[in-house]
């Protein structure tokens, strides 16, 4: 059997898209994984199925290139948000997924605009091991003495994320290095997407991000909503900022009035083709 596919990519994060609206996708985790192999598959950061909701114009779900099932994917929302508004003619549209619900909506120049919903900020909700203000919490990266990174903010934005804040912009050696370290340490019992991130001004941040089961990659979505948040709470940025990423730049804001955060960014279809599978 063969199924049709978008390939599609937000700032850079790619994504193999399938329609399952009307005929159930449910590839194994070895099949995932063949699919998102870049040297004998079609090559991509995420596998996205996009099905049916009773509550939403569509549920997404997502997995990583690892084949591991994840909750959400802040790019891929944008991703699917435009084809559904393309498909529908809406103005806005609501995606659910294993994270919450979400809308998507079009913005200036051919981009779309995601309702992330409220960052969680408990430290159950992230999850981490034990309880510690997630602003700062217990964790650092090497000597005891003299550590090379320690005390970064924790977020989850459906997804659980820690972020490290630098004076520089690390680079692809150390995000990988670190990044491969920290993604299953026993602070985080569901592991963890890391970011590395570099404020330039209370407005500008520069991210790097090590995606949890998927590596680093040239961007992510909630890494950057969870970038701007983390900062925020340290007093580092206002509440809205330009996040620079490896494959473009998106702008988050975190509303005052809501609690929710927005990221709007660019979305690019790259070419379509079938699977066999």
């Amino acid at each position: 059997m063969t199924r049709p596919f978008v390939k599609m990519n937000g700032a850079g994060n790619d994504f193999v898209v399938v329609n399952a609206l009307e005929t159930p996708f449910a590839p194994t985790a070895d099949q995932a994984r063949a699919i998102a192999d870049r040297k004998t598959g079609q090559g991509c950061d995420q596998l996205i199925a996009l099905e049916p909701s009773e509550t939403a114009d569509a549920f997404m779900r997502v997995w990583n290139a690892d084949g591991g099932v994840v909750e959400t994917c802040g790019n891929a929302l944008r991703c699917v948000g435009w084809m559904l508004l393309q498909s529908t003619g809406k103005d806005e549209v609501s995606i659910d997924t294993l994270g919450g619900l979400t809308t998507a909506r079009r913005a200036l120049d051919g981009r779309v605009t995601v309702d992330m919903g409220a960052p969680r900020l408990d430290w159950e909700q992230i999850p981490l091991d034990e309880a510690m203000d997630t602003r700062g919490i217990e964790l650092q990266v090497g000597p005891i003495d003299d550590p090379v990174l320690h005390t970064p903010g924790a977020v989850s934005m459906g997804n659980p994320h820690v972020v490290f804040f630098m004076d520089h912009t690390p680079d692809d050696g150390f995000v990988r290095g670190t990044g491969s370290l920290i993604e299953h340490h026993p602070r985080f019992p569901e592991g963890v997407n890391v970011g590395f991130a570099h404020v330039l001004a209370p407005d500008r941040i520069r991210l790097r991000v090590w995606e949890r089961g998927a590596g680093l990659t040239k961007a992510c979505g909630t890494g950057a909503c969870a970038a701007l948040v983390a900062a925020s709470r340290r007093g580092l940025t206002g509440r809205t900022a330009r996040v620079g990423v490896d494959g473009g730049e998106l702008l988050i804001e975190w509303d005052e009035a809501t609690d929710h955060v927005f990221m709007t960014g660019p979305v690019e279809v790259e070419r379509t083709g079938t699977l066999a599978i």
